[in-house]
């Protein structure tokens, strides 16, 4: 029979796996200081458009522009909260809570999405009184102010792609929302120009809701995932529990659990069942096993107990 040794790591790929370890680190706190940088530029760009939105509409009696306005003083609450998420998910952990405050960028997120739905409940039924009821509208104006803030949003949107943090994610989806609706508006003024058919307003308006509920809802359901610590989506149990079989001396595998942290942090904890004659071998089975799971599928926060297969588990104590 083969031993651990022969396929444990030697020590220079253990001195690999902690330089990797050290690099996925130095670039989390990196991410993490970019995205403030661009968090930061995006409420700005953002808060100055809602302003000239908020002046231009009380100036040509554009009610579409008023309710933009509105909807960006929702997405300027939501961008701080993301801000402030990112701030406080960056403090150290400490006795009381031992992974810090990296799970309110997750809450974040999740209010983010929630504010989304609801944003678009309110659009739909402004779409509807709309419909029902079209005003005259500064369709010049009105164009103009809005192309301003088509350019600032796509500005700020370009600040914020590319990221995989949830929290960066909800965002993100915020300015879609105003840039989908930025456009909406532009088109909407064009055909309102052109053929003097108010309605197509509030249609314009009913097609950027629904985008803006398929955004939302998959931001609102990848939060939730992360909260009832649901394996993640890129993580395929069953080759994690072959992966860590295949390791020698080790029989069987239970209490097997993988979920997120944070947005890419992901945390595993297992109990391996391995040879009595291999006990003594932990450090050995515990190297080959971690250095597989962080190369396959990034997983860099494990807590493993190696037992015997003669232990006697206390009932239902794990």
């Amino acid at each position: 029979m083969r031993t651990p040794s022969s396929h444990a790591p030697s020590p220079s790929r253990a001195r690999l796996h902690h330089r990797q370890l050290g690099l996925r680190a130095g670039r989390w706190v990196e991410n993490r200081n970019q995205e403030k940088r661009r968090l930061r530029w995006a409420l700005v760009l953002t808060a100055v458009i809602a302003v000239l939105e908020v002046v231009g509409g009380y100036l040509t009696n554009s009610l579409a522009l008023m309710s933009d306005a509105g909807h960006m003083l929702t997405d300027i609450s939501a961008l701080g909260l993301s801000l402030l998420a990112l701030w406080f998910s960056g403090k150290p952990a400490n006795l009381k809570k031992t992974y810090g405050y990296l799970r309110l960028e997750i809450l974040s997120a999740l209010a983010n999405g929630v504010l989304l739905l609801g944003i678009t409940v309110a659009i739909a039924i402004e779409a509807v009184h709309r419909f029902n009821s079209p005003g005259p509208i500064d369709l010049g104006s009105m164009a103009a102010i809005t192309l301003i803030g088509l350019i600032t949003n796509l500005w700020a949107l370009r600040l914020l792609h590319g990221s995989h943090s949830m929290n960066i994610r909800g965002a993100f989806l915020h300015i879609v929302g105003d840039t989908l609706s930025s456009i909406g508006v532009l088109i909407g003024a064009g055909v309102m120009a052109w053929t003097g058919w108010l309605r197509v307003d509030a249609i314009i308006s009913l097609g950027i809701s629904v985008i803006i509920v398929v955004g939302a809802y998959r931001l609102t359901r990848d939060a939730v995932d992360v909260l009832l610590e649901a394996v993640p989506a890129h993580v395929d149990m069953e080759a994690v529990r072959q992966l860590m079989t295949k390791v020698p001396g080790v029989t069987a595998i239970h209490d097997l659990h993988v979920w997120t942290i944070s947005s890419g942090i992901y945390a595993l904890s297992a109990h391996l069942v391995v040879l009595d004659p291999m006990v003594c071998n932990n450090d050995e089975i515990l190297s080959a096993v971690k250095h597989e799971l962080l190369d396959r599928f990034g997983i860099d926060h494990t807590t493993i107990q190696i037992e015997s297969e003669t232990y006697a588990h206390l009932g239902e104590v794990h």
